[in-house]
């Protein structure tokens, strides 16, 4: 799947890539381990999505 939304990334992935900027090369890599994984809404209630989020966040805050 891809997607430029990382709510819907770490909610219904189990890896994560983010991509630097053209010519799109591989940044990071994350394994995405939630526990209680369950539904796409029921993930985003887990403990360790927003420490995904703010981690992803950054690696894309620095290609602006």
């Amino acid at each position: 799947m891809v997607t430029h939304d990382i709510n819907q990334a770490i909610s219904m992935a189990d890896r994560v890539i983010v991509l630097t900027k053209r010519p799109a090369l591989v940044k990071s890599i994350y394994d995405i381990n939630l526990t209680n994984k369950s539904t796409p809404l029921e993930n985003r209630k887990c403990i360790e999505f927003n420490d995904y989020y703010d981690k992803i966040w950054r690696d894309l805050d620095v290609n602006i």
